[in-house]
């Protein structure tokens, strides 16, 4: 019997060579072509993984350029258009909250009369976006381009000054309301303080700098108990956030001014209303309570009296900020460094004649030949004043200022417009 150990080897001499030689090539050949697919593979992972890291980058970049909503070559032209002033010796100015109540107006009037204008607003929700959006299409069809960005951009700024060299900046940009701030007071500290101070890095930065003409508040005169209101008056005791953010301003704009050299006006609106105004105001939110049959809330003050406010009327106002940019005197300073002492001004913009509240809402009674449900309540302590009284004597004398528009009519102006563009009809909204 053969040993157990030859019966695993073949009877023919060499063959077992041979098979096993044959064995070990299958062997050395899958497992080359197992290495080779596993090679492929990784170069197949890693081509994958960085096309997908290529095109993270674009989409990243792309998510940039188009969240910017700004820059290219078809941009600057725009910019450029819309700068141009079609008058001689006209202005170029760069109006801040453009697409605003008084920047929309404001806006119209500089390029009805040939300067060049650029807007820029941030659309932000305070109230309706769509009604910031109505007054851009507005400005658009009278030649203005509104840039969609904020104040607090610095790159934004930047770019537009590397653009276009701005004779003036016409800053209408705030957080507005009074009642507002105790519901979100960081967003008067973002836009009315930080963003206040990174237009005026980008103005005083500007080669040439811009004269700098922006909108304060009489909100700034607080619990002042003289009247008129007048700009010799103290302002140091302001009655809500907003108006210490306005007198935060009115205190940075002058350092700015002294140190840097700008020339800077600032006008202290009193109460302005009109067509496209805003819809958190007193005569506004009444006029639409009015027509949807809802009550409408009459605030009082101490011993019952009357709160009173002076009323004044867009146009009127419109034609004081281009009185203010007319007088403004050039900026002294250049490359950020002051050549000589600038101009620094600050005026009332009002109506001189303080009007009730009653007496408003009497008025739009009238106009609307609807009879207003009213619920009378003591006024709480939320920030506003019982009255507002302005002095115009220095605009009158300085910048031709005149108002001529009385409530009465102002508002029926504001009224058929509101008619008009909420779509009424006798009274009725129209289907």
């Amino acid at each position: 019997m053969p040993p157990l150990e030859d019966k695993s080897f073949t009877s023919t001499p060499g063959k077992f060579k041979v098979e096993r030689t044959h064995a070990m090539n299958r062997q050395l050949h899958r497992c080359f072509a197992s290495a080779s697919t596993m090679f492929l593979w990784v170069i197949f992972l890693i081509a994958l993984t960085a096309s997908y890291l290529s095109f993270r980058r674009f989409v990243d970049s792309g998510s940039q350029y188009f969240a910017a909503s700004w820059g290219g070559f078809q941009w600057e032209k725009q910019v450029l258009n819309s700068a141009q002033a079609h008058r001689s010796g006209g202005l170029s100015v760069l109006v801040t909250g453009a697409a605003g109540f008084v920047g929309t107006h404001v806006s119209m009037a500089l390029k009805k009369r040939g300067d060049g204008v650029v807007g820029l607003d941030n659309f932000n929700n305070y109230y309706d976006p769509t009604l910031k959006k109505a007054r851009m299409y507005l400005l658009q069809d009278h030649g203005v381009f509104v840039v969609d960005g904020d104040i607090n951009d610095q790159r934004i700024l930047a770019k537009l000054f590397d653009i276009v060299a701005f004779s003036h900046v016409m800053h209408l940009a705030a957080q507005a309301g009074v009642r507002y701030g105790m519901e979100n007071p960081h967003a008067y500290i973002h836009s009315n303080i930080a963003g206040l101070v990174t237009l005026l890095e980008a103005c005083k930065s500007a080669y040439p700098q811009p004269s700098f003409v922006w909108a304060s508040s009489s909100s700034v005169y607080g619990i002042n108990e003289k009247v008129p209101f007048s700009e010799s008056h103290l302002t140091d005791r302001p009655a809500s956030l907003y108006a210490a953010t306005k007198k935060a301003g009115e205190e940075t704009t002058h350092a700015y001014n002294h140190i840097y050299g700008l020339s800077i006006t600032a006008l202290r609106f009193f109460t302005v209303y009109g067509p496209w105004g805003r819809p958190d105001m007193a005569y506004f939110s009444f006029t639409r309570n009015i027509l949807q049959g809802k009550p409408i809330t009459i605030y009082r003050g101490k011993n019952r009296t009357d709160l009173a406010r002076d009323f004044t009327f867009i146009d009127d106002v419109v034609k004081g900020c281009l009185g203010a940019l007319d007088t403004a005197e050039k900026s002294t300073g250049s490359g950020g460094k002051k050549r000589g002492p600038a101009q620094y001004r600050i005026y009332n913009l009002g109506n001189t004649q303080p009007v009730t509240v009653p007496t408003l809402v009497s008025i739009l009674e009238k106009h609307l030949k609807v009879k207003a449900k009213k619920i009378v309540v003591d006024m709480p302590g939320n920030g506003d004043v019982p009255f507002t009284h302005a002095n115009i004597s220095l605009a009158r004398m300085e910048l031709g200022y005149k108002p001529t528009t009385d409530l009465q009519t102002g508002l029926r102006k504001f009224v058929r417009w509101y008619l008009s563009y909420y779509g009424y009809s006798h009274g009725k909204p129209s289907n």
